[in-house]
């Protein structure tokens, strides 16, 4: 295997999965991806550019079949297929689909694409598959054809296989069948328990029970390959992992520690990540594969704090923070072999953090968008970005731990969290580092929304096009940039001060039921000593009334038992002699009157 990185393209409708693919990606140090595309004319216009600058560029395309189910977009992606067989005939084309039409593949096979792999495909067994593509192979799937089994051309498996067919195999087939559907349902149940053990400030119960599950729920699937699994899937299972083994020999260069003696890191479990160590890019992988998972679950505001990312529509909320995501990830690539030390990080924050917030901006809304202001056609963009200064003042310079998260994910460095130290493989440094992370994305959101409520909040086609419905109206609109008016004075005058005052940071993360907030502690004396007017103030009276709480709680106990004592020892027991005269008298009046008559 060559030393030198395949530079991959890829091609896909769903920004989500490109995302996805692309971090699971960046822990194999001979795989690079050099560009994305998401339509078919983007794509070629990425290629046209790169073949000017180098011819060799692109090893392989990675590409879907169409955006949609629809037909006519599946035949637009068999006509880009054979657009890049014509243009770039010695350019390999690897079709990542969840297509599974027999003659749509026969079709793309046509086209000249040299193999096809399902989406859901392991991470280890996608890359083996590049490889051999890339290096002049091809890997289709029988089904398409007479066969019922994968066949990988330029590489001998050494296995007999090519008299059987599928329909001497009813019971291979549902055996088959039972084992896929099985390991859908547990990855499912395990994907929601994962997220449940994500939860920050989970009880220790709860989470022991959590991860009682996951261990079964692991066991139970391993069990499930293990007994339904054919002979034939057990060699390749077997033959992929020697694969992997092979590969990582190659990337030595990026591991800690010698491959031989840890798992692929892609499937490593965070309760395993304790006992290796992982390589930076290795740590970044995982740390944002995981906060993609978390971005699938609601993102509606449960907490007591208005955000301003709150109007948008759910879709439109986790759209922008997977583009904040993968800026994120991409100034972290430049950087790394900048060789940035970890001094030169606080000099470059207010930098890294403007241009990461620019470009949301620019990719949300759309580089040329207008819309019309009076009788003017106002670039969205060019307008928004000129409050640079303020967004920078009053979100990005309170964005809380960024060198800590940067140093983490740079330099492999320990998490320095509520006054202890985590090394960066232990559990609860992957957790801290993920609420820092998560809060990072949340805040830079809030930044893209501020100037656009600040000054184009009203009109009709922002609305139309971002807006949930629920605060769609004037009226809601108007109500809900009030109440972030409040949250701005009341966190500069109030929440800021008592935070500093508390030593600790307020996190916005992502739990199961939305966005929730989360407290660590942090030393913030600097920040105090600099305290002044009404912030300083808060403070003062924070420190009066802790001082004097203590005696006013002993007056009041006092003075309460002294209440207590007249009210019951003295103004009770003479309303009790009172009723009791009033009762006996009442008695007594009765008596004579049944005398009298008597007589």
């Amino acid at each position: 295997m060559s030393d030198r990185p395949f530079k991959l393209l890829l091609i896909d409708h769903d920004p989500i999965f490109r995302l996805g693919l692309k971090v699971a990606l960046e822990e194999f140090s001979n795989l690079q991806v050099v560009s994305e595309a998401e339509t078919d004319t983007a794509a070629l216009q990425i290629l046209a550019k790169l073949a000017q600058e180098d011819p060799n560029q692109v090893n392989l395309v990675i590409l879907e079949l169409g955006n949609s189910r629809l037909l006519s977009s599946q035949q637009l992606g068999l006509q880009l297929c054979r657009h890049l067989k014509t243009q770039y005939p010695n350019l390999p084309l690897l079709l990542l689909s969840s297509v599974q039409e027999q003659g749509l593949l026969l079709a793309a096979k046509a086209a000249g694409v040299d193999g096809y792999c399902p989406k859901g495909t392991p991470v280890s067994e996608l890359v083996t598959i590049m490889h051999d593509v890339v290096a002049g192979g091809e890997c289709w799937d029988r089904s398409i054809g007479k066969q019922n089994t994968k066949i990988y051309r330029g590489e001998n498996l050494g296995y007999a296989l090519e008299n059987l067919t599928s329909s001497e195999l009813p019971f291979a087939q549902l055996r088959k069948h039972l084992r896929l559907s099985g390991i859908g349902y547990i990855n499912v149940t395990l994907c929601e328990v994962t997220a449940q053990l994500q939860v920050p400030g989970l009880p220790l119960l709860d989470r022991a029970v959590l991860a009682g599950q996951r261990r079964e729920l692991l066991a139970a699937r391993w069990l499930l390959n293990r007994l339904l699994a054919s002979s034939l899937e057990r060699r390749q299972e077997i033959q992929s992992h020697l694969r992997n083994v092979s590969t990582r020999n190659n990337f030595a260069s990026v591991q800690l520690q010698p491959p031989t003696n840890s798992l692929p890191s892609t499937f490593v479990s965070k309760f395993d990540s304790a006992q290796k160590l992982l390589s930076p890019r290795s740590l970044q992988a995982a740390l944002f594969a995981s906060c993609i998972t978390k971005l699938q679950l609601p993102l509606q505001n449960v907490t007591s704090t208005p955000l301003e990312i709150d109007i948008l529509r759910e879709e439109k909320k986790r759209d922008l923070l997977y583009l904040i995501l993968q800026k994120v990830a991409d100034v972290l690539d430049e950087m790394r072999p900048s060789v940035v030390s970890k001094s030169q990080l606080y000099e470059l924050r207010g930098t890294v953090l403007v241009d990461i917030w620019q470009s949301a901006t620019t990719n949300f809304f759309g580089k040329f968008s207008r819309v019309r202001v009076d009788n003017d056609n106002l670039e969205i963009v060019t307008f928004l970005l000129q409050d640079a200064t303020v967004v920078q003042t009053e979100i990005l310079n309170k964005i809380p731990l960024v060198e800590e998260l940067f140093s983490y994910l740079l330099f492999q460095r320990s998490l320095q969290i509520d006054n202890t130290s985590y090394s960066a493989s232990s559990l609860e440094a992957k957790e801290y580092a993920e609420n820092i992370l998560e809060n990072l994305l949340i805040q830079i959101a809030n930044g893209v929304m501020q100037p656009l409520l600040n000054s184009l909040a009203d009109l009709e086609e922002i609305k139309q096009s971002f807006y949930d419905r629920q605060l769609i109206s004037t009226r809601e609109i108007e109500r809900f940039r009030n109440n972030l008016s409040w949250k701005y004075r009341l966190r500069n005058y109030v929440n800021e001060p008592k935070e500093i005052f508390e030593s600790r940071y307020e996190l916005f993360v992502f739990a199961p039921r939305g966005i929730a907030t989360t407290s660590i502690y942090a030393p913030r004396g600097q920040e105090l000593m600099r305290l002044s007017g009404i912030p300083l103030a808060v403070t003062l009276a924070i420190e009066f009334r802790d001082a004097i709480a203590p005696r006013i709680q002993s007056l009041l106990s006092l003075f309460g038992n002294g209440v207590v004592f007249v009210l019951t020892q003295v103004i009770g027991r003479g309303i009790g002699l009172i009723g009791r005269g009033i009762l006996q008298g009442i008695g007594s009046v009765s008596l004579t009157e049944r005398k009298n008559k008597k007589l």
